[in-house]
Order: C-alpha cells, then structure tokens, then sequence
C-alpha cells in the first residue's frame, strides 16, 4: 500500500520557507499513529527541515539526486522508483512530501491521508499538486472546529483509489 499524508490549505498550501504553515497538534498526533512502524519516503528539503533528523520508529528514506548524499538514520535514494523498489516487501509506505515528492506519488498511490486547513496562506512557497477527484473515493471525514490549541478549523479526509 502506498499512500501519501499531507495537510493542505484551502489554497493548497503546504509549506513555506521548507517550513509548515500551521501547528496543530491533531493532525501531528494523526500523522504520528498513522506513519509509526512504517517506511516513509521524503524529498531532502523534507528531511532537512525536520527538527530532529530521521523520524522515530519509522524506515526513513530521503531522495536525492546528489551523488554521495548521507542523511542520518534514513536510505538514499535518487527517485520514487527507486526508492519503491526498495520497499517491495514494505507493508505501508508513506509519501510525506514535499510537492515533488507527491507529484511523483500521486500516479502510484492507492490512498491519500489529507487533512484541509480551512484557511489560505498567500505567502506560501509550496503547493500540493491538483489531483483529479474522480479518480478517488472520499472513505472517511472527521471535522474539527478551530479551538484553543488549533487556530484553523480542519478535517481528515481519507481518499482511496478508485
């Protein structure tokens, strides 16, 4: 199963500066139970800005084209491919950005883990690639109201393939 997890503005904004463009911490709690004891597959900007390095409990798989790249904790890759090949044997593999990243995921993936955060950011940098609703099935919706500790309302969404 190949699926990709993103969160994506009403803009489709999804980062800014290599950087998110929201704290929530729901969906962080989401995408934590979701990806842990899986392998994720990220582009190097991806890597670079997390704060800690490779993710926890989790096969961490960086792509990059630049010959000799070494990324603590995480396997090279040069594409997608490559990288997919890898994991064959891989019961869950997630795409967690950024836009390159999904844009060569999109054609592959069976399942898109979305989080909508109601609210455009007209400063952001990086886009989620437009996808084609007809090619999937909305399976799941949860809405949450902005509140104290999220400043956006949102909604997880789960589309599959159809």
């Amino acid at each position: 199963m190949i699926s990709i997890i993103v969160a994506v503005a009403d803009n489709g904004a999804i980062g800014q500066d290599s950087r998110l463009l929201w704290h929530l911490p729901l969906d962080m709690k989401r995408f934590k139970e979701l990806t842990t004891g899986h392998t994720v597959i990220m582009g190097r900007n991806t890597y670079e800005s997390l704060p800690k390095g490779a993710l926890p409990n989790r096969k961490n798989i960086v792509l990059s084209r630049q010959p000799g790249a070494a990324f603590p904790g995480c396997a090279v890759f040069p594409s997608l491919q490559e990288a997919l090949e890898n994991c064959s044997k891989d019961k869950e593999v997630y795409l967690i950005g950024g836009a390159s990243v999904y844009e060569a995921g999109l054609k592959l993936a069976d399942r898109i883990d979305f989080t909508r955060v109601y609210h455009a950011f007209p400063k952001a940098d990086t886009f989620f690639p437009a996808f084609d609703p007809e090619e999937w099935n909305e399976t799941e919706r949860r809405d949450f109201p902005a509140d104290d500790r999220h400043a956006y309302p949102f909604s997880f969404i789960t589309y599959m393939r159809k």
